[in-house]
């Protein structure tokens, strides 16, 4: 079965496992969230112990082409986040 385990679902979990309420657990996964984003805007890796990887990435500027006109185009230099799952992570999903 393949469900979507999102923000809301989590906060609710947290809520339970943890013994607080919904609102102290969206305060969490929120503060976590913005955390992470404010160490990868800053350049930084966020690594997880038995978790994963997450960091920033370089793309360089590159020639591509219109598919429908075949005409070439400059693709611009761009940065993406990339995650890394742990080997702990991937074994647990296996």
């Amino acid at each position: 079965m393949n469900t979507s385990y999102n923000k809301k679902a989590l906060v609710e979990s947290l809520s339970t496992k943890l013994d607080v309420t919904k609102k102290q657990a969206t305060e969490f996964v929120e503060a976590f969230l913005k955390e992470v984003t404010t160490a990868l805007t800053n350049g930084d890796k966020v690594d997880l112990s038995g978790f994963g990887k997450f960091e920033v990435k370089e793309r360089p500027a590159r020639e591509g082409f219109n598919p429908q006109t075949k005409e070439k185009i400059a693709v611009p230099a761009s940065k993406k986040v990339s995650f890394k799952p742990a080997k702990a992570l991937k074994d647990s999903v296996q």
